[in-house]
């Protein structure tokens, strides 16, 4: 690699991580979503059922 091998791995290694987080992110970000949503429906049902009279 004419002497650039100690720039070129790295940068090879670098993309690779952005590439495996580019991939992991968005699963990550739906599962928390899930678990906020979740947590949220649970909470508006247990607040109905002490409260039936209100919306």
């Amino acid at each position: 690699m004419g002497g650039y091998a100690a720039y070129v791995w790295p940068a090879f290694a670098v993309f690779f991580l952005v590439l495996a987080a580019d991939y992991v992110s968005p699963n990550l970000r739906r599962r928390r979503n899930l678990r906020e949503l979740r947590t949220r429906m649970a909470r508006q049902t247990a607040r109905q059922q002490r409260n039936p009279s209100s919306p």
